[in-house]
């Protein structure tokens, strides 16, 4: 018979907790500015969903907790000069976002990591100025290999577009991708869950907030 240490449960949870280690973990939120999930976003239905389902305080729980235990935090803003020069205009996509009335400029309130979550001095912001993907074209994969990072938490918006972006393109680079399904929004309401389900299982370990935190919470500050 096992032991309670070897049922699958106590397994899975062990495992999350290597997967989580401080020393080898970073946070990275995800388009968690003021000009798309804040009050004035641009996109109020992303934005209403993110604080609605909770997803945004729970981005806010998990960045304070990974500045206690010492996890890294990388903040990935996205954001266009006012000539958009260097931006995409080769999918509908951009071409929508070029004429929203909130445009996420350089510089301006709309591209700063928006309430409540917190920022620290040790955080890192990272800001791209053209793509989909908060890590390819960026300088993220560089920074987390010279913090010597081997494993990304991935949170905030959005499931539509982004989120997947930033699982899959960790995954190819070689990182092991973590997923608090509660903590990231898109739009339908019904469409998260069902990409969750169907798409980040089969290459991120997905868990919840409270089980990130419950591991987070057990370790030493290590930085």
């Amino acid at each position: 018979m096992p032991t309670d240490a070897q049922t699958p449960q106590s397994a899975q949870t062990a495992h999350l907790v290597d997967q989580l280690d401080p020393a080898t973990t970073a946070l990275l939120t995800v388009e968690c500015q003021n000009g798309v999930v804040g009050p004035d976003s641009a996109l109020p239905e992303l934005a209403e969903a993110a604080r609605t389902s909770g997803a945004l305080a729970k981005v806010a729980r998990l960045t304070a907790a990974a500045h206690e235990a010492g996890v890294q935090v990388l903040h990935a803003v996205a954001e266009r000069r006012p000539d958009g020069r260097g931006s995409n205009h080769n999918a509908r996509l951009f071409r929508a976002a070029g004429q929203l009335p909130v445009q996420q400029l350089t510089g301006t309130t709309a591209v700063r990591i928006a309430d409540p979550i917190p920022v620290s001095d040790e955080d890192l912001v990272v800001r791209r100025l053209h793509g989909l993907s908060p890590i390819a074209g960026t300088e993220v994969d560089a920074l987390l290999r010279n913090l010597g990072v081997c494993n990304v938490v991935v949170v905030g918006v959005s499931a539509n577009v982004a989120i997947p972006n930033a699982v899959f393109d960790a995954v190819n680079l070689g990182y092991t991708a973590v997923v608090p399904a509660d903590a990231i929004a898109g739009v339908p309401a019904e469409y998260t869950p069902a990409m969750v389900r169907n798409t980040l299982a089969l290459v991120a370990t997905v868990t919840s907030t409270d089980a990130v935190l419950t591991c987070w919470k057990r370790s030493p500050r290590l930085r």
